[in-house]
Parts: structure tokens; C-alpha cells; sequence
């Protein structure tokens, strides 16, 4: 029997987990680790990600009852675009800027204005440009701490770094930059002319120069990293990517015409089409990205569970989870007048506003947490529909959603987004989604399958179904305009 270790470093943690050929998983390890967040901005320490990786892999391994030796292949999972200055020895030169840091919105801006023809994957050169990305944030270090932008040998991702960490080598993974990087398999890589627009030409110095796929062995442990870990220096050490994308192979959706979303922190749209789409209000379509010779199209959402990490600090937390969901869930649709906008960390789409900020409205003396527990995840259901409704309007529309991640916990949130898209909902067996997505590529990486296909049909198995409640359905169809005309009149209100 093979075995295969994977790892999902998220927003909060890193979890470790060991799987059979036929996509059981047999042990597993989370080890948290801080954000530090400021207003608009987010940073972890490096230092943390490898300290966890260790530390969890070495637990999965225990929990699983395997012998290291055992372990024939590594691929990995992370948040994107989670951006580290590096020196030669692979150190961080400054905390990491987490994905949701908007700081570089202003930067943002500079890119959308260049005009470049790379642009159009970002809603067929309408824009906007997200203060997520790869290129504004490089151009912020750039401009903010020239110190650190000029001492960085590497500007690359979470991903890029345990790479290094693990093999000695500088890769990128084409998931990440076709996604992130405005790379373009198919169109001349590297977007040059939009860097000299920028005056950042040095930053293609300073990226990775190996462009990994999803699914193709990087390199084998080097000696350091098989010490730490326990394992054999023969471990192949298999290309990953962006967890929401991996993710996308731990569900199942691969095929033209099927929807995958993500949920954790944030939520993630992802369909795969045969041919390119560009739409305004759509990202995408990225060429190859995850699999060869289809297009991703993505919509998101900024901050999803992270509202409710929110509430459960703000109420002086934790939250009775099991309580809460019980009480919401005898609510009607619409939690008593209550309506929240879920911009807590700005918007992705279809909106694409860093600066658009949440807001919690209809407030009465009669309001308890558990009737703002539901107007939250109402709110991100409804924020889950407006993207699927700019999906709709570009071309692309599914009659189904295969959901993974923390949200798949809750029958009650599973519900929701049912009832608001007016969709069935599709949970497989395995949610744990981007660490199921990594399972199968390090089974095509150690030789076990010879596609990536080939691999979710092995190790991608089908679980529940969730239809969507006709009465409810209807009641949001009433709702939702209000919660649509939320974002314009708060817009006048922030501005």
C-alpha cells in the first residue's frame, strides 16, 4: 500500500495528514499558528509555517500508524497570495502579507491603469485589480521598504518557501502564478511589459525561475528536511498550489460545466471550462492551471468563516457552535429582519473593493447572537449567489455546487447557500478538500496514477447530497435585492 503525506497550511493553522492509494485518511495533525492583524493588513511569520509543518507531519505520521519509511510522496496545499521576502538561505527578510492584506490597493489601482494585455484575466481587461495579488503587493515592498525589496533574493509564496524549505530548490508552482502572477502558460509567461510599466522589471529576477505544474515531482527531500521530518531522503516532494484550487481536486470537479466552492476563512467559486471565458466581474480564465487543457474561472469571497471567528471574539468566545446552529436553524429565512453585508475585509467579487467594509443592519433589543449568527451566514450565502449570478451573466452557469471545507460542517450553512443559489449542494465523503486535492497529486507524482483524473477517480469518493428547501428558496429570492443594495448605499456612506 502507498502512503502519502500532505499538508494544508491555512490562514489559521497547518494541518498535516497521512492517506492511503485509495484516498483514506489515516491520520492527521493541526498545529495553529498567529496572524497579526492591523487594519486592512495581515502578516504571519514564516518561522511558524516550517515549525508547524514539522511538528503536524510528524503527528500525522503517529496518528496514523504508519512507519516513515513507509511515506512515498509529499504535495502540499496553501493560502495564496500570501507573499515572503527571502534571502538566499530561504529566511524571511519581513513578516509574510497574508492574502487578505489590502494594503496595496493604491498599487492595485497603478496595475489596472497600465493597461496591459495580460489584464484581461481580470474581468476581460475591465478589472479591477485585486491589493491581493502578487504584482501590487511586490510593487507596495518596493516602494515602502526598498531596504527589504533590494535584500530579497526571492519574492515568492507560502507555497514557493516550504518547497525550498523541503528540497533546496526554487520552484513556483504554475497553479499559484497563472492564478496570482499574471503568468500565462500559453501566452508568453511572464507579464514583462506590465513590470516595466510599473518600473518593478527587477521583481522576474527575483521570482522563481522553475515553473512547476500541479502533479510533477519538484525533487526528493534534501538531507536537512528528511532529518526534521523522520523520513527518507528518497521522499518525492510533488508540486501543490493554491489551497482553494487543490481543493478543486479533492472534490472532484474537473469536468467542463461543474462548480466547485471552497469555504474555511474564505470562500472560493471555481468551474472548469474546455475554452477561455473572460467576463467583467469574472477572474479568469487561467490556462492549465490545475488541469491540462482546461480553463479555471474563479469568483470569491474575502472573509466568510472569519466573520464568524469574529463574533466569537467579540462575544468573548468560543461559541457554543452546536447551540448556536440549533437556535438559528429554527429561525425563518431572513433572521427576523436582520441583514448583514459580509465585506469584513473588503470584497473579491464581483465587486472587487478593498475598501468596501461589513455592516450588520436592522438591529432591535430583540435580537440574540444566534439571530445574528444566521444574518451572517445568510449574508455569505448571498454573497456566494451574487457571484454565481456574475458567473451566469458571463456564460458560465452549473446546476449543481460541490462544497469542501469548514462550512461543510454545518447541515445548517449547507442549507443556506442551498436555499440562496437555488441549487442542490454536493458534500463528497472526504470535505477535507485541499488536503484530498494533495493526496492525488502526490499519488500521480510517485507514479500511482498516470493523470490527475485518473487519480480523483481512485481517491475522490461521493458522499451527501443537500436540495434546496423550495419555500426558502423563495423567501430569499424576495430578500436577496436588499441585500444586493446594500454594498451601493454603504459605498456612499464609507466614501
Amino acid at each position: 500500500m502507498a502512503y502519502f503525506l500532505t499538508a494544508d497550511g491555512g490562514t489559521e493553522s497547518l494541518r498535516a495528514r497521512v492517506y492511503d492509494g485509495n484516498g483514506n485518511c489515516l491520520g492527521t495533525k493541526a498545529v495553529p499558528y498567529r496572524t497579526h492583524f492591523t487594519p486592512g493588513r495581515a502578516e504571519q511569520d514564516p518561522v511558524d509555517w516550517w515549525r508547524n509543518f514539522v511538528t503536524a507531519s510528524r503527528g500525522a505520521i503517529t496518528d496514523a500508524g504508519v512507519e516513515p519509511a513507509q511515506i512515498e510522496a509529499i504535495a502540499y496545499a496553501t493560502t495564496c497570495c500570501t507573499v515572503v521576502a527571502l534571502d538566499e538561505n530561504g529566511g524571511a527578510l519581513r513578516p509574510a502579507i497574508m492574502w487578505m492584506d489590502v494594503r496595496a490597493h493604491e498599487e492595485a489601482e497603478e496595475v489596472l491603469a497600465t493597461g496591459d494585455d495580460a489584464l484581461k484575466l481580470n474581468g476581460a481587461g475591465q478589472g479591477p485589480v485585486s491589493a491581493e495579488w502578487m504584482i501590487p503587493k511586490s510593487l507596495w515592498l518596493k516602494r515602502n521598504e526598498p531596504e527589504i525589496f533590494g535584500r530579497a533574493h526571492r519574492i515568492c509564496e507560502y507555497q514557493d518557501f516550504l518547497t525550498f524549505k523541503l528540497t533546496g530548490e526554487w520552484a513556483a508552482s504554475l497553479d499559484n502564478a497563472g492564478l496570482r502572477w499574471h503568468y500565462r502558460s500559453r501566452e508568453g509567461g511572464w507579464a514583462r511589459d506590465m513590470l516595466a510599466a510599473l518600473d518593478l522589471s527587477e521583481l522576474e529576477g527575483k521570482w522563481p525561475q522553475r515553473m512547476v505544474p500541479p502533479g510533477e515531482v519538484i525533487g526528493t527531500l534534501c538531507p536537512r528536511a528528511a532529518d526534521e521530518l523522520g523520513l527518507l531522503r528518497s521522499v518525492r516532494v510533488v508540486q501543490g498550489g493554491a489551497d482553494a484550487l487543490i481543493g478543486m481536486i479533492g472534490l472532484g470537479v474537473h469536468k467542463p460545466g461543474q462548480l466547485a466552492m471552497i469555504t474555511g476563512s474564505s470562500h472560493l467559486q471555481f468551474g472548469v471550462t474546455e475554452a477561455p471565458l473572460n467576463a467583467p466581474g469574472v477572474w479568469g480564465s487561467y490556462a492549465d492551471i490545475v488541469y491540462p487543457d482546461r480553463w479555471i474561472v474563479e469568483g470569491g469571497q474575502t472573509s466568510t468563516g472569519s466573520i464568524i471567528n469574529w463574533l466569537s471574539r467579540l462575544t468573548g468566545g468560543p461559541l457554543d457552535y452546536d447551540m448556536l446552529n440549533a437556535r438559528a436553524a429554527e429561525l425563518p429565512p431572513g433572521s427576523e429582519g436582520l441583514l448583514v453585508q459580509d465585506h469584513f475585509q473588503g470584497n473579491r467579487t464581483p465587486h472587487t473593493d478593498p475598501l468596501s467594509r461589513g455592516a450588520i443592519v436592522g438591529l432591535t433589543l430583540a435580537h440574540e447572537p444566534h439571530h445574528i449568527f444566521r444574518a451572517i451566514m445568510e449574508a455569505i450565502g448571498f454573497g456566494t449567489r451574487a457571484i454565481l449570478d456574475a458567473f451566469a451573466q458571463a456564460g458560465y452557469q452549473s446546476s449543481e455546487m460541490t462544497v469542501g471545507g469548514g462550512a461543510s460542517a454545518s447541515q445548517l450553512w449547507l442549507q443556506i447557500h442551498a436555499d440562496t443559489a437555488g441549487i442542490p449542494v454536493r458534500v463528497p465523503a472526504s470535505p477535507d478538500a485541499p488536503s484530498t486535492g494533495s493526496a492525488v497529486l502526490a499519488g500521480v507524482g510517485a507514479g500511482y496514477f498516470a493523470s490527475i483524473d485518473e487519480g480523483i477517480g481512485a481517491m475522490v469518493h461521493p458522499g451527501r447530497v443537500i436540495e434546496p428547501i423550495a419555500d426558502n428558496v423563495r423567501r430569499y429570492q424576495e430578500i436577496y435585492p436588499r441585500y444586493a443594495a446594500l454594498y451601493p448605499a454603504l459605498k456612499e456612506v464609507l466614501a
